[in-house]
């Protein structure tokens, strides 16, 4: 983190350096670099900023399946598929491209998992996901989303940042420029990492909005965030003095300068790694936590046991303000461990569910129970869906029990934020190929996120090459906000 980094140098510099003003300072200290570093600090980037119109929902919690769950053994039952099992696909469905299949010559794959109505809506949920169906009157499973990039990288982009090449601002960037951060001690936005993604740091990267609004990993072994303990040989009280003389120096110069009301902003966001060395660690610390709690999150069991400390974390985050949070499960080895069932999709999806299928429970059971789910949208998907045939036929990258990568029609859920649980919105056709009911882009489901947070999305706009770009670019007129909670205004 820059601001990090900064204020352990500035604490070392101001030992040995004496200067008449803060300016004097910045321009003597590291060759003059410091002043550059205060230009891009100028204002408080993660001041709170109003709604466009009244929403529950405050904060995001990311769920992403790193790899590209199945639709069609999680949320999207299609009993003709299991019916044509075996079989050739009809010519009325149609034909589009994959990355490795020819769908002249693969056969149909029906679903070996059972799907059944869950809670007092009947929502239907495989048994991959016994816990979460739990929940089932909570979530409103959308079933048409669709994008068109076959592959990992393209399939990432598009989920996270709105578009299928690497440049643009992720998602959480935007949420976080547009709405700021309730917290003021720890990042806005927040990241934790199944190992890596195929994506890399892009998918929760800045693009071309300012560096503070990108995504700060929380790592889970070693410090959790980098640069933010104090340095060997400097005491606390030391640090303390440090930060007094800081504090002078600007005062003094805000004293002159009345009309610069960006410079509280930018002493304040100086400020933030120090309150970082208290309130990282403190967040961290999951000692505290009951054994109830450790257990509803799935910590007592060494499958779901890292999953629901990132779980568990990510309450405790949202609790204290943080706006965005994203999870990754899946990525530590590739495609070995992970969402990606070109091989054995079946055997890969249930070693994978049972490694969230708990702590998302229970993530979702303790955000309800502490009055957080009405503030907090809670959303489920990955790079992409499933094919309904089998992967890889002549020497294309699994077997007869894989499934290749399906861009044209999947599924993602949200919870929580006022949404209305306990339906499904759109649909695929009745092979799970392609949505063809309430189609939703990726601009659309970005729209319908920002419209739970009271956001207009034609309205979050930063001005860059010459003209105003948005999360939603041209589109997003398939925002489904009012539609989940029922409000006008997020229409």
């Amino acid at each position: 983190m820059v601001v990090c980094t900064g204020i352990i140098m500035a604490s070392f510099c101001l030992k040995t350096m004496q200067a008449r003003s803060r300016r004097e300072f910045l321009e003597k200290a590291g060759l003059g670099f410091g002043a550059l570093a205060a230009n891009v600090l100028l204002a408080n980037p993660y001041a709170v900023k109003k709604q466009h119109f009244a929403a529950k929902g405050k904060s995001v919690i990311f769920l992403f399946m790193h790899g590209g769950p199945s639709h069609l053994d999680t949320f999207d039952p299609k009993p003709l598929l299991n019916k044509l099992h075996g079989q050739k696909i009809p010519p009325s469905f149609g034909k589009v491209d994959f990355q490795f299949s020819n769908m002249d010559k693969t056969p149909l794959m029906g679903s070996p998992l059972r799907f059944r109505k869950r809670g007092k809506s009947g929502l239907e949920i495989s048994e991959l996901f016994e816990h979460v169906a739990q929940h089932a009157d909570d979530l409103a499973v959308i079933r048409s989303c669709h994008h068109d990039g076959f592959t990992h990288v393209t399939g990432q982009t598009w989920m996270n940042t709105g578009w299928g090449r690497i440049g643009r601002p992720s998602v959480g960037s935007w949420v976080v420029y547009g709405l700021g951060s309730e917290s003021a001690n720890l990042p806005a936005f927040v990241v934790m990492l199944d190992g890596g993604i195929k994506a890399g740091s892009p998918a929760w990267g800045s693009g071309f909005l300012p560096a503070a609004y990108q995504g700060t990993v929380l790592r889970s072994e070693g410090p959790p965030i980098l640069n933010v303990k104090r340095p060997e040989g400097i005491s606390a009280s030391e640090q303390e003095e440090m930060f007094r003389l800081l504090r002078e120096y600007n005062e003094q110069h805000r004293a002159v300068r009345a009309e610069d009301s960006e410079l509280a902003a930018r002493m304040a966001s100086y400020e933030l790694a120090f309150q970082m060395q208290m309130s990282v660690p403190e967040v961290a610390d999951l000692s505290k936590e009951s054994e109830a709690t450790r257990k509803l999150y799935g910590l007592d069991d060494a499958m779901s046991a890292e999953f629901g400390t990132q779980c568990l974390m990510a309450r405790r985050l949202v609790e204290k303000g943080v706006r965005f949070v994203q999870l990754y499960s899946g990525g530590k080895k590739g495609a070995e461990v992970g969402w990606d069932g070109h091989n054995e999709c079946d055997q890969n999806h249930q070693y994978m569910a049972r490694r969230v299928d708990r702590p998302i429970a229970g993530l979702l059971a303790d955000l309800k129970s502490r009055g957080l789910l009405e503030s907090t949208v809670v959303v489920w998907g990955g790079d992409f869906g499933r094919t309904p045939f089998t992967d890889g036929a002549e020497g294309g990258g699994g077997n007869r029990n894989g499934r290749d990568h399906n861009p044209y029609g999947f599924s993602v859920w949200m919870a929580g934020g006022g949404i209305k649980g306990g339906v499904a919105i759109g649909a695929t056709d009745e092979i799970g190929l392609k949505a063809v009911e309430d189609k939703v882009t990726m601009h659309d489901l970005h729209a319908t996120l920002l419209g739970l947070l009271g956001v207009d999305h034609q309205k979050l706009t930063y001005f860059f090459q010459g003209r105003e770009f948005r999360l939603t670019d041209v589109g997003g007129g398939g925002n489904l906000a009012g539609r989940l909670t029922g409000s006008r205004e997020a229409r």
